[in-house]
């Protein structure tokens, strides 16, 4: 199944800047995805977005991010819906994200867990171990010079953990975030599934608490359907968001 880049609608300025070809085929994808992944959004700093609800630190210079959270489980109709819970640098004012995260999807009724990395413009990869509701997963991308980066994403419960390094040297670094998402196609922002509320705990850029950085309070709105909110910090590094429409 491959996952394209989250997007928000693009204009045609921004299609200009970011090229018309988004990524069609993910390694080893979620087979509920179709033509969707895990990536860039382009809020106009009102915070509020088409796909990414959460927090996004600015301003440049940064070299790590990390959090914790449980992964949420999605109640699932009919419908086949997408979410996905990470941590990235960039993506927000930059035209590159280097992210690590969970999926939750619901395709024909059921529903469908999943992990991946990515380094867009590079397709994601999922990794083949079990994922379920209540784990509990910390995720990282800490850059490690000369355009490197090591993703890292573990599941305390199950006791599995990836470590990947890759390298993007156009990377800008400009952006640290902690993000739920609606995903999206080539046709843009996909059906929001239905997690409920996801926790995420110990938000960390550059080793410090991301409220110290007066971060962007993201909920994810389109049009006048409020998709998504996202609670104040508790301490600079807890939030939740909570699901409210599809």
């Amino acid at each position: 199944m491959p996952t394209t880049r989250r997007t928000t609608a693009l204009s045609a300025a921004l299609l200009a800047i970011l090229g018309t070809a988004a990524p069609a085929v993910a390694t080893a994808a979620p087979a509920v995805v179709n033509g969707t992944v895990h990536n860039l959004q382009l809020h106009l700093r009102n915070s509020s977005s088409s796909n990414w609800a959460g927090y996004a630190a600015t301003g440049g210079g940064f070299t790590t991010i990390s959090a914790s959270w449980v992964q949420p489980a999605v109640s699932c109709g009919s419908a086949t819906t997408y979410s996905s819970f990470w941590v990235g640098l960039d993506g927000d004012g930059s035209n590159s994200v280097e992210q690590t995260g969970t999926e939750a999807d619901c395709s024909g009724g059921r529903a469908v867990y999943s992990s991946w990395y990515e380094m867009y413009p590079k397709y994601p990869v999922n990794f083949s171990d079990t994922v379920q509701p209540g784990d509990h997963f910390t995720a990282s991308v800490t850059y490690t010079g000369s355009g490197h980066f090591t993703m890292k994403l573990s599941d305390v419960t199950r006791g599995w953990s990836h470590s990947v390094s890759k390298s993007y040297s156009p990377a800008q670094r400009y952006s640290a975030e902690v993000i739920a998402e609606a995903p999206s196609s080539s046709s843009g922002v996909l059906p929001l599934s239905d997690f409920g509320t996801v926790n995420f705990t110990s938000s960390l850029a550059n080793g410090q608490a991301i409220g110290n950085y007066s971060p962007d309070q993201i909920n994810m709105v389109s049009g006048s359907t409020t998709k998504a909110t996202t609670s104040s910090l508790s301490g600079g590094t807890a939030f939740s968001v909570s699901w409210k429409h599809s």
